[in-house]
């Protein structure tokens, strides 16, 4: 149904939109009157063009999505005990979305090419969530940063990390032009912190380290807007809304605009990256050869 909508909408047209789908208009314009006589309401309004969705097909096409959300979910659960992976060890990694755009592709390819009967699958969410996911047991593996604020029946595996930054954007009146990563003496970091900021959420690794760093200058932070994404922080303080606090892994994936990088001393602020299981847990041969790998990959993103 949600294909059939959204082909329809597409088209705003019963017979192209059954073309593409490879079935009859006739068979498509029963199945909409179908459902809208079972839900009692009309989905789609057809009165107008371009087709739209009524307000209780918008409703409905919510449900759907949740719908197809909690199949594939429950698919994925299921999938360790489906005959297809009986012979294949399957490993759940949990990861922050942020972080895992940079450390999976620097580890996971080389692992799954060198371990064929292995299959990988990747929970994204904050870092409470995938605590709760390996002492849970609903993932094996956790990949994430600042293993100080881990729960003590985790361990943590350590390799690699990368400095902290102040982006200025040209906006801003502490912006010097020609310059890009500037010289910690330029300014004083407690100036630059009662500026207008843009930060991720309270649930994020970052966030409880920006919020240190804050306290520690006893800086109230004036915040601008909030996001779930540091990358969307990033790249709203990089277009001039404020500034805000991000790693080089992270700016680097932005279009170039003209800003100005003020490095945070690392003895205040630094990602640390780590690879953790629960403690006490017996580690398959994969498992242990996938911490290794993680220990001997090189995890020092740099910018300049």
């Amino acid at each position: 149904m949600l294909t059939y909508l959204e082909a329809l909408l597409k088209h705003s047209n019963f017979t192209k939109a059954a073309g593409e789908l490879y079935i009859s208009q006739p068979y498509l314009t029963q199945l909409i009157k179908r459902v809208e006589k079972e839900l009692g309401a009309t989905i789609v309004n057809r009165k107008q063009t371009p087709f739209t969705l009524t307000e209780a097909g918008q409703i409905y096409y919510q449900y759907l999505e949740n719908v197809s959300a909690q199949r594939q979910k429950l698919n994925s659960r299921l999938e360790r005990y489906s005959e297809q992976y009986r012979d294949r060890e399957i490993i759940r990694i949990t990861v922050l979305e942020t972080l895992g755009t940079f450390l999976l592709p620097e580890i996971i390819p080389p692992f799954l090419a060198s371990h064929n009967n292995v299959k990988a699958q990747i929970l994204e969410g904050f870092p409470h969530q995938s605590e709760e996911r390996i002492l849970g047991d609903q993932a094996e593996v956790y990949m994430g940063q600042t293993p100080e604020t881990l729960d003590n029946n985790i361990q943590a595996y350590i390799n690699g990390g990368e400095p902290y930054y102040v982006v200025i954007p040209a906006r801003s009146k502490f912006f010097i032009p020609g310059e890009f990563i500037l010289d910690p003496s330029t300014y004083d970091l407690k100036t630059l912190l009662q500026e207008p900021f843009i930060l991720s959420t309270s649930g994020s690794a970052i966030r409880r380290q920006i919020n240190g760093i804050f306290q520690n200058y006893h800086v109230v932070p004036h915040i601008v807007v909030t996001s779930d994404s540091v990358i969307t922080a990033t790249n709203l303080a990089i277009h001039g809304l404020g500034l805000t606090i991000s790693a080089a892994s992270i700016i680097k994936r932005m279009r170039q605009q003209p800003i100005n990088l003020y490095p945070i001393d690392p003895d205040l602020m630094r990602i640390t990256y780590f690879i953790g299981v629960k403690k006490g847990k017996k580690l398959t041969p994969a498992i242990e050869d996938l911490i290794k790998d993680f220990q001997e990959a090189n995890l020092n993103p740099s910018i300049h």
